[in-house]
């Protein structure tokens, strides 16, 4: 049996036998072949655990991660962000320009923005859909670092459907930045940290959120957002 799988069963027969598990399953980790059987019998015959078992056990790696990360994940680059700016719960959405979904759930966020006043939102640019994607995030990024109207950027880019040179453009007029570029060298530094993020946090695609210790992946819609929210905000207080 490799290491990572009998680690894996070990973790999973002490979240399934409690304390007295976890006392069990360190000696089992110790005891060979004989022990390794004594755990496969403690799982089959508690089958209907072990998912449980395991999703707690993923949680509680995710857990981890984001809290390693969180300064990260949580501080914007710049201006890239709306909502309370000492707001007790941070909402991020890692997103890209060209995806539908994205698109789809601004109206969500919008009411956030509108039903929430203690909370922040931060966007963190994830363009991993082409070349357009990742020209429409070095512009974002340039109106954030230069603190102009990120807001009226986001969103004019988003009502021009899926990104171009020109609806780009366009929407960099929308935010006073005509012929403005900020330091492209530190932009593209924050897009590389964010698809590093992703990498580490194993975000399946776009949009992905992360609030308190939840990671959602999708556009999950608005109760589930305030479902996580309701969630950080109680474990935070």
């Amino acid at each position: 049996m490799s290491l990572n799988r009998r680690e894996g069963i070990i973790a999973a027969s002490a979240l399934i036998l409690g304390a007295g598990g976890m006392a069990f399953g360190l000696t089992a980790f110790g005891g060979g072949q004989m022990n390794d059987r004594i755990v496969r019998d403690a799982i089959m015959a508690h089958p209907e655990m072990l998912p449980e078992a395991m999703a707690a056990l993923q949680q509680r790696e995710m857990t981890k991660l984001v809290n390693q990360n969180r300064a990260r994940i949580e501080t914007p680059f710049g201006g890239a962000w709306e909502g309370n700016p000492k707001g007790d719960v941070t909402l991020v959405q890692f997103f890209d320009y060209a995806c539908g979904y994205c698109r789809a759930s601004l109206p969500d966020i919008d009411r956030l923005l509108a039903t929430d006043k203690d909370l922040k939102i931060v966007y963190r640019e994830m363009p991993i859909l082409g070349e357009p994607s990742n020209a429409a995030a070095r512009a974002s990024l340039s109106v954030a670092q230069q603190r102009a109207n990120y807001a009226a950027f986001h969103r004019a880019l988003y009502a021009a459907g899926r990104p171009t040179a020109d609806t780009i453009a366009a929407a960099a007029v929308t935010a006073g930045m005509t012929g403005k570029r900020g330091d492209m060298t530190a932009v593209d530094q924050e897009v590389a940290s964010n698809l590093e993020l992703q990498r580490q946090l194993q975000l399946t695609g776009t949009p992905s959120w992360i609030v308190g210790d939840t990671v959602l992946n999708g556009a999950v819609g608005y109760d589930a957002l305030v479902a996580a929210i309701k969630a950080a905000r109680a474990k935070a207080g």
